[in-house]
């Protein structure tokens, strides 16, 4: 039975990466494009392309490593269009459990030592929670209740990079590419999954973005709905204030006015080891207007205050329906976990922040083909009921040979998974707070790669 199961997870890999050989042009693609899916899912430890190589094609490691990495750093496929088809096949398994609910905007970071890969700058870091060199990259993903998956990566270039010339040329940085804040480069993903008509959800944005009123406007304008994360000193105003010259008060001020009646404990989700539950407040609201901007329209405004704490934690505003109930607002406004359950995977099972080289392409492609094969997980998890078993035995990998040593220093133990992503809800730096050993378990158990690599064809 064992086997059977993993030969049907082989045919599907194969035809999965099919579709995607569709658009990555060249026929001669196709083969290092199935490589280096493989090689992701089923390589342990550091997925850089020589351990990859050495897992794909052991007989001819030195080859298969000039192979692969040609594939990845050079060759001009492109990413956009990659991302779209794996949306587009991995999308029929995420909605067979109900359509798309929320997009979510986030970024992530990878620590990197010396100042010569692409974008890496002394800035906020949130795997480790401090200023530190790294790059920064900016994801738009869609969810439901069941699964999520990232649409949209796209690295952040900072201006330190953007204006200099010797650096944009050395790491090849296409002449296009301008200097935007990432929350220009969130509303740029935003608009291009809209004309791509990505099934809508709920805008869900962390306090870094959620506060930048220009987003939120740009959200609006295309029609869409937002539940934002905001900071604490946002003023708005009340819409029971009649008088329009009364002063504005920040969320907190206005937090701490509020009755004792007007706070409800509401459980939202059942999490992994008991019920998630808080004290909210709602209220109707009017945020301050950006300059030469028409009057504001209103808005909700979702403040968590857990008991114990001695002040209100988080803040929202939130343009969805207002018949949505509490329970509701507060259920989607908590389904940002879904972008930290991805993160952790993708970096832990999937490689994700594991790529070597220093160019712009090469970095784009390696975190497009790492999303191909997270994608094709997802797929295999969601179109297994609950109640069956999951593939658990993996194929067995080539041997590596004998005389086989990785170049480089030995990759570094895994980040716990608490630590990782932590953003501080502040302009200057973010660390969010979830505590990601309370996030509710996935309909299915978390990838490993032992399990992934069930669904790895060996490839002789």
């Amino acid at each position: 039975m064992g086997m059977v199961i993993r030969s049907q997870a082989s045919d599907r890999f194969a035809a999965y990466l099919g579709e995607l050989a569709k658009v990555v042009g060249h026929a001669d693609r196709v083969v290092p494009l199935r490589d280096y899916c493989a090689g992701l899912l089923a390589t342990e430890g550091r997925r850089s392309v020589e351990p990859m190589a050495a897992v794909t094609a052991p007989a001819i490691v030195s080859a298969q490593h000039q192979k692969l990495l040609h594939f990845v750093a050079n060759s001009t496929w492109s990413d956009e269009q990659m991302l779209a088809k794996v949306r587009e096949l991995v999308l029929r398994s995420i909605v067979r459990h109900g359509p798309i609910e929320v997009w979510i905007i986030d970024d992530t970071s990878f620590p990197k030592q010396g100042s010569h890969s692409v974008g890496v700058h002394h800035q906020y870091c949130g795997q480790l929670g401090k200023q530190a060199n790294c790059q920064v990259v900016v994801t738009l993903s869609i969810a439901n209740h069941q699964a999520s998956l990232p649409v949209a990566y796209r690295l952040y270039l900072p201006q330190a990079w953007t204006s200099d010339a010797a650096r944009r040329a050395k790491a090849h940085v296409p002449a296009g590419i301008k200097f935007k804040t990432k929350p220009q480069i969130a509303l740029d993903q935003i608009h291009a999954a809209h004309a791509a008509g990505v099934p809508h959800g709920v805008l869900l944005l962390d306090a870094s973005y959620g506060s930048n009123k220009a987003l939120r406007d740009g959200i609006t304008a295309l029609g869409l709905t937002y539940a934002a994360a905001i900071v604490s000193s946002v003023k708005v105003r009340p819409v029971r204030a009649h008088d329009p010259k009364e002063p504005r008060l920040s969320v907190k001020q206005l937090a701490l006015s509020l009755p004792k009646h007007a706070w409800r404990t509401i459980t939202w989700r059942e999490g992994t080891n008991e019920p998630l539950r808080s004290r909210f407040a709602r209220l109707r609201v009017r945020a301050a207007p950006i300059r030469g901007a028409a009057k504001c329209t209103e808005e909700t405004l979702l403040i968590e205050w857990p008991a114990g704490e001695a002040e209100p934690t988080k803040y929202w505003l939130a343009t969805v329906d207002q018949k949505m109930s509490f329970r509701g607002l507060v259920d989607i406004v908590k389904m940002r976990w879904r972008i930290e359950r991805d993160y952790q995977d993708l970096k832990q099972e999937i490689g994700l922040g594991h790529y070597e080289g220093r160019g712009w392409r090469g970095f784009h492609h390696h975190g497009t083909l790492s999303i191909a094969a997270y994608g094709f997980l997802i797929s295999e998890r969601e179109t297994i009921p609950p109640s069956e078993p999951r593939p658990t035995a993996g194929l067995e990998k080539p041997a590596l040979p004998s005389s086989y040593r990785p170049r480089g220093a030995p990759d570094q133990a895994p980040t716990p998974r608490p630590q990782l992503d932590r953003h501080d809800p502040t302009p200057a730096g973010r660390r969010d707070r979830t505590n990601t050993a309370t996030m509710p378990a996935l309909l299915h158990p978390p990838i490993s790669a032992k399990c992934a690599s069930a669904f790895v064809t060996q490839y002789d």
